[in-house]
């Protein structure tokens, strides 16, 4: 039988309950969803939800296209194709109680429970599910290590597919047999590969150009093995580089390396990004670092919560996020060196071995 995690659920609920005592709430994210339930799947346009209360079984709100296994602690509440779906959420959502819902959670499914005045008051409570999150138990923090160690042996086999005469699309389209050869599902995003002055646009994606003596060769990759994400970047130089180049590599190195020294519980969020921002504005470079410092990460590749001036957000065991300082110089060239972060009860673990130092690839 399958099993609803009634600690992550407790979890969820005492959040929600501090902020809005007595209120239920009802996931959609599909993503959240599975971190309570283990079932997964995109709905496109039908529906799917996990209904929580306080002194009540979970109740998972799904279309009967999906045939789900028996829970042994939750309710199953089928609906079909031909079911008002407004109808088939009010019968299970006690309505004179506030109702929490996802900031994912489309228009045409809250509105009508709105008209139907399905709950006493409705309220945005995904907060409660994205702190639950944020905080990876011991399970997860094992899957985040296994899933950036796949990371690193696909970088070391992408760079052997540099080589004179090759396009950034080339390579590309070979990073998926990477991923899949070490465990992968898939991957977190779509890889960037960049080549020369594409290496300054953060998000460039990889086109017909062609590698050319000089170039920097930046790949910003990341594979999701059961279910979590990875995610790093690193960039590698073809022939000697410039003067310029060979700089600002090592500003952004320097800057990566003073950040990730920093971190530990109780550090802010915003101290981080200042400390990377640091290194870079005192070189003389901080109008081309364009981004906040880093993003949360862990079932998802950007979840709720980021590394950034503006968020003074403490520092806890068990969070997950990226450290990943830039310097992009548009039309000419660019630098990025990440890793992802592990936030430890006394510390930090780097969850990236793979090495900061700069390497020509030729």
């Amino acid at each position: 039988m399958a099993h609803v995690d009634d600690q992550r659920v407790a979890r969820v609920l005492d959040t929600l309950e501090a902020q809005h005592p007595g209120a239920q709430l009802l996931v959609n994210d599909p993503w959240s969803i599975y971190y309570l339930t283990g079932f997964y799947a995109d709905m496109f346009e039908r529906f799917c939800g996990v209904l929580l209360a306080r002194d009540c079984e979970p109740v998972i709100l799904v279309n009967a296209l999906h045939q789900l296994t028996e829970y042994d602690n939750a309710r199953v509440a089928y609906h079909t194709d031909t079911d008002v779906v407004a109808d088939a959420i009010a019968r299970e959502v006690n309505p004179t109680k506030p109702l929490g819902i996802d900031t994912v959670m489309r228009s045409g499914f809250f509105m009508p429970l709105m008209e139907r005045h399905a709950a006493s008051e409705f309220f945005l409570g995904d907060f409660a599910v994205t702190a639950a999150r944020t905080h990876k138990d011991a399970t997860e923090q094992e899957l985040m290590r296994v899933s950036s160690t796949a990371n690193d042996a696909v970088m070391a086999d992408a760079i052997k597919l540099v080589h004179e005469g090759v396009t950034e699309r080339e390579i590309a389209d070979q990073m998926l047999g990477l991923y899949r050869k070490h465990g992968c599902e898939g991957f977190s995003f779509p890889p960037i590969v960049s080549f020369g002055a594409n290496a300054g646009d953060p998000h460039h994606e990889p086109d017909d150009t062609v590698l050319k003596r000089g170039d920097v060769v930046l790949f910003d990759i990341g594979g999701r093995r059961c279910n979590y994400c990875s995610d790093m970047t690193r960039t590698f130089f073809w022939s000697e580089p410039d003067k310029e180049t060979a700089r600002i590599y090592d500003i952004v190195r320097r800057a990566n390396e003073a950040a990730e020294a920093l971190i530990a519980p109780g550090v802010r969020m915003c101290d981080l990004d200042r400390a990377a921002r640091n290194v870079i504005e005192d070189a003389g470079y901080g109008q081309y670092f364009t981004h906040r410092l880093g993003h949360s990460i862990g079932l998802q590749d950007h979840e709720p919560g980021d590394v950034s001036l503006v968020n003074e957000q403490v520092v806890e065991p068990g969070m997950t996020f990226s450290i990943e300082p830039g310097i992009y110089l548009p039309g000419r060239t660019g630098v990025r060196i990440e890793d992802l972060a592990l936030v430890t009860e006394t510390g930090v673990e780097i969850l990236n071995d793979y090495p900061h130092d700069p390497v020509r690839l030729d």
